[in-house]
């Protein structure tokens, strides 16, 4: 399993040939990849060039770290993730997150597509994440604590920084923007959730559902980045509407709402 040493291995290789500067990073989800064609003077790193680090399997994940400008400000993007599905462990998953605070990086936003639970969401909306609820069955803190990445028990009182969720309120709203607000549930995938599960998850306070952010999340307030959360719903979670689900609809309405999303992380991070 990845521990401090190998922390510190790819932060030291990473640094080495891609220096990162600012104390921003962004990790894209699904669709979301095109977002870091928008920066300014860019360097980056294929995922398979850093040691220790896991390998993106999945469609829309372009595998690669990119450091540029962007409104102003140096950040560094995460261009696609690892999910539990892949086969990695919750360990694996959120390696990254803890080499990016080891690169320096204080504020991270972890972006997503995902499936609305809420029957008032619709395909191309953006929400920001409240607060979640852990359904993957696994925690990436489960095991032997380090120290010297955070306490054995953190407080997941706001695991969604009130400050950061406040700025892309008042961006939105500068934008004109429409911009939801709910909690995100995280499942295991890789099969899409039945319509019974949907509803079952309507019940425990789910507002859209997917198979990323909580581990990295739970992770980040671990080694204490102040996180925020926004994902960008994709699809009609199961039983909603009639017809089947496909991660081809998710990239495909991910790109439509591009334009508005990236409007929206120029206003925010202008003011982060």
């Amino acid at each position: 399993m990845p521990g401090y040493y190998e922390i510190e291995e790819s932060a030291k290789r990473i640094q080495k040939i891609l220096p990162v500067t600012g104390d921003l990073a962004v990790v894209l989800g699904s669709g979301l990849s095109p977002f870091a064609d928008r920066l300014t003077e860019t360097k980056a790193l294929e995922y398979s060039e850093i040691p220790n680090f896991p390998v993106s399997t999945v469609e829309g994940h372009r595998g690669r770290l990119v450091t540029g400008n962007f409104s102003g400000k140096p950040i560094l993007v995460m261009q696609g993730r690892f999910h539990l599905y892949e086969g990695y462990s919750a360990k694996q998953v959120v390696f990254p997150i803890r080499v990016l605070r080891a690169l320096g990086i204080k504020k991270l936003l972890l972006t997503n597509a995902a499936g609305a639970v809420n029957t008032a969401y619709a395909p191309g909306d953006l929400m920001l994440i409240t607060d979640h609820l852990n359904c993957t069955g696994q925690n990436p803190l489960t095991g032997a604590n380090d120290e010297r990445l955070g306490s054995r028990f953190p407080d997941l009182t706001e695991v969604y920084s009130a400050r950061i969720r406040k700025i892309f309120v008042d961006a939105a709203s500068a934008e004109k923007i429409p911009l939801r607000q709910g909690v995100y549930i995280a499942v295991p995938g890789p099969a899409y959730e039945t319509p019974a599960e949907i509803k079952m998850y309507r019940i425990l306070g789910a507002d859209a559902c997917g198979m990323s952010t909580v581990p990295e999340a739970i992770a980040a307030r671990h080694i204490g980045l102040e996180t925020a959360g926004l994902s960008c719903i994709t699809n009609m979670g199961a039983g909603i509407l009639t017809g089947n689900l496909s991660h081809d609809e998710v990239t495909h309405t991910a790109g439509n709402v591009m334009d508005a999303f990236v409007r929206l992380m120029h206003r925010a991070i202008a003011q982060m």
